[in-house]
């Protein structure tokens, strides 16, 4: 018996996309042409000029720069494989921090420090800046050393990357205190 109302014309046509998808699927799709590396602002080699305008007797051990600036000195680690690099130096022992220091650290870390960011590893409280390698650009890096020099030498007193303040956070209420807030 043939359905001829609307239900009948409906299974119809659902028959017909779901074997029109059947062959579809079945034929091989070309694949899609290769896709180009991502241009690459930043590498090892274009850093090199950069660090040593800087200090001229930086010195590079495997992916490692180590140099100067202002008699403060940094250590820049990259990883061309994982396109990150890591600015940093260290500011004082982490054993060192009290827990209301902490807290000013991470209140830094939201407004004052901007992309310098204050880190703890190895036992060591940290000054770092941490950006993907390749589309970092010259000015990035020219800042990102200032402002991590700068939130090291401002340790203990305004934990300021610099001239700018991102704002919102406790320290620019008044808030930014060793005393826990009421509720937490």
């Amino acid at each position: 018996m043939a359905r001829n109302g609307p239900v009948g014309k409906g299974v119809a046509v659902l028959l017909g996309i779901a074997c029109a998808g059947m062959a579809l699927a079945q034929t091989p799709v070309p694949p899609a042409p290769p896709t180009p590396p991502p241009s690459a602002d930043m590498s090892p080699e274009q850093m090199a000029p950069i660090i040593l305008r800087i200090d001229p007797e930086a010195r590079l051990e495997g992916n490692v720069w180590e140099f100067a600036l202002d008699g403060t000195s940094l250590a820049l680690v990259f990883d061309v494989g994982a396109d990150r690099m890591r600015l940093m130096l260290p500011v004082a022992a982490a054993d060192e921090l009290t827990e209301p220091m902490l807290r000013r650290l991470l209140q830094a870390n939201f407004d004052t420090a901007l992309d310098a960011r204050y880190a703890i590893a190895r036992d060591t409280l940290w000054a770092t800046f941490i950006h993907p390698l390749s589309p970092l650009t010259e000015q990035q890096l020219l800042s990102a050393i200032s402002q991590t020099i700068s939130i090291a030498r401002t340790y203990g007193s305004t934990f300021s990357s610099g001239v700018w303040a991102f704002g919102g956070g406790d320290a620019s209420s008044g808030e930014a205190t060793t005393r826990p807030r009421s509720g937490t």
